[in-house]
C-alpha cells in the first residue's frame, strides 16, 4: 500500500526527461470538483505516474489510479462504496494550439509556466472514471421491489375493449 503523498504540482518536463516514476496517494477530501459531483469523500486515491518521452519527443505521462468512493444509490440515494480505477495516457502541452496536435491515443494536459497542477489532472481522471449510474443490490437497497416499479401495473394498463367502428356497419346491414 502506498503511503507517500503526491505533490500538488510537478515539473513534468524535468520528470519526463529523467523518465521518473511517481507513486503515492492523494486525499479525496482535497478534490472539490469531485465533492460537488458525488458528495464529500474521505480516504485516499492510489496513483502511479510514469513520466517519459515518445519517439517524437512528446512529453508523456502514463498513469493508473484507483480509489474507493462513496456514491449515492440512484434508487434510495443512500451512499454506497464504489471502486473506481483508471488507466490513462496524457501528453503534456504548453498551449491550446499544441493540444489540438496531440494524437488521439493521448489526452492533452495543459502546463502553466512549466508546472502541472497534478491534483487537478488526477481529479479530471477520477471524474472521467465515475460510473454513470450506481445501484445497491436489490436485497440491500432501502427501496422495496414494489417501490421500484413506476406507473401502473400490467393489468391496469390493458385498455378496456373498445367497440369496433364496424359494429355500426353490422347494424346498418341488418336493417337493409
Amino acid at each position: 500500500m502506498l503511503t507517500r503523498r503526491l505533490p500538488a504540482t510537478v515539473e513534468p518536463y524535468r520528470l519526463a526527461a529523467n523518465h521518473e516514476l511517481l507513486e503515492g496517494t492523494i486525499d479525496l477530501d482535497a478534490l472539490s470538483r469531485l465533492a460537488a459531483e458525488i458528495g464529500e469523500q474521505s480516504g485516499q486515491a492510489q496513483v502511479s505516474l510514469q513520466f517519459g518521452r515518445d519517439a517524437q519527443r512528446r512529453n508523456l505521462i502514463e498513469g493508473e489510479l484507483s480509489a474507493q468512493l462513496q456514491m449515492p444509490c440512484r434508487r434510495c440515494l443512500k451512499p454506497m462504496s464504489v471502486p473506481v480505477s483508471s488507466r490513462f495516457q496524457l501528453a503534456v502541452v504548453s498551449s491550446d494550439a499544441l493540444a489540438s496536435e496531440v494524437p488521439s491515443e493521448y489526452e492533452p494536459v495543459l502546463v502553466d509556466n512549466e508546472h502541472l497542477d497534478l491534483l487537478g489532472a488526477i481529479e479530471d481522471e477520477l471524474l472521467l472514471s465515475l460510473p454513470q449510474v450506481v445501484y445497491h443490490e436489490e436485497s440491500a437497497c432501502a427501496v422495496s421491489r414494489d417501490q421500484m416499479q413506476s406507473g401502473e401495473s400490467a393489468d391496469e394498463r390493458a385498455p378496456a375493449r373498445a367497440d369496433s367502428p364496424f359494429d355500426v356497419l353490422k347494424t346498418l346491414k341488418g336493417k337493409l
